[in-house]
């Protein structure tokens, strides 16, 4: 009996060493801070309309979980189901196309479409499964020349583009809430606590086009009768702000579910400025490696 007991401890401390050696690469997070399996979380993805991935544009698990997700979401919505991106602009949307559809090899698609530095480690294995599964691929983000426009000038700065030009960007007059926790936060990162502080405020306008942007060429897409996981920075979609803000706008009754990746030092509890950010949280080791 004794022997049985102390082979039954021996096993107990093996197994209390070994899940304290272990070093998980990544470890997911309901708003509330209660861990949650893939699989859960995917089952609510699969119910969404739209699913804003917010990432660390460096950060390699995130992007490897965003393949992933874009394959399971894939496996249930077949042929309805569109994957779009904040890495590319609008403008660019007819070379992705040719590429997509095997028109146009893939170092000119590369070339002509002002991929980020870090397309080929992080963005590439997505837009390859998008081409080889037949999923549509679209930019949404807004062509970074007409950003820099409203950056300088405000968006009454828009008001003077060509037709054509317009046609990149959400309808005008886009209505900016400065009184959102976000933009608010942007305003004091630029030199501004309060309203009247022009440049400052020009830039949050800047951000502002590129949330509507990105929310008007994914609604175009939901039109369509498409499903839509869309990639982006995970400050154009955290705390339910920015690009969903403004899909609520247009269609509040539309299921928006939220994934966002932060950092932190020790991934075993989500630490209290990490929740509510989305409805999900991946969090990430504070040493993982980074793609650039």
């Amino acid at each position: 009996m004794k022997k049985t007991a102390s082979l039954f401890c021996l096993c107990i401390l093996l197994t209390i060493t070994a899940m304290a050696q272990d070093k998980p690469a990544y470890k997911l997070f309901t708003k509330a801070g209660k861990d949650v399996k893939y699989g859960k979380m995917l089952d609510e993805l699969q119910k969404a309309d739209i699913v804003l991935f917010g990432e660390q544009h460096n950060d390699p698990i995130a992007h490897w979980l965003q393949l992933e997700v874009a394959k399971d979401l894939y496996k249930t919505h077949q042929e309805r189901f569109a994957i779009g991106a904040e890495m590319f602009e609008t403008d660019v949307q007819l070379v992705l196309d040719e590429y997509l559809n095997g028109q146009v090899a893939e170092n000119n698609f590369e070339q002509e479409s002002r991929p980020w530095t870090n397309y080929k480690t992080d963005y590439k294995p997505i837009v390859r499964f998008a081409k080889e599964s037949g999923i549509p691929f679209v930019a949404t983000n807004v062509p970074r020349r007409y950003a820099a426009i409203v950056a300088s000038g405000g968006l009454k700065a828009l008001d003077a583009l060509t037709p054509e030009a317009k046609a990149f960007i959400a309808p005008l007059t886009i209505v900016v809430d400065m009184e959102l926790p976000g933009y608010k936060n942007m305003l004091s990162m630029f030199g501004s606590s309060t309203h009247g502080n022009t440049k400052a405020e020009s830039i949050v306008q800047a951000q502002a086009l590129k949330d509507a942007t990105m929310a008007y060429v994914i609604l175009n897409q939901i039109a369509k009768g498409n499903k839509v996981l869309h990639l982006n920075g995970s400050y154009h979609s955290d705390n339910y702000e920015g690009i969903g803000w403004y899909l609520k706008q247009k269609q509040p009754n539309l299921k928006v579910a939220t994934i966002t990746t932060v950092t932190q030092e020790d991934v075993e509890k989500l630490t209290d400025e990490n929740k509510n950010k989305a409805d999900f949280i991946l969090v990430v080791p504070a040493t993982m490696t980074k793609t650039y």
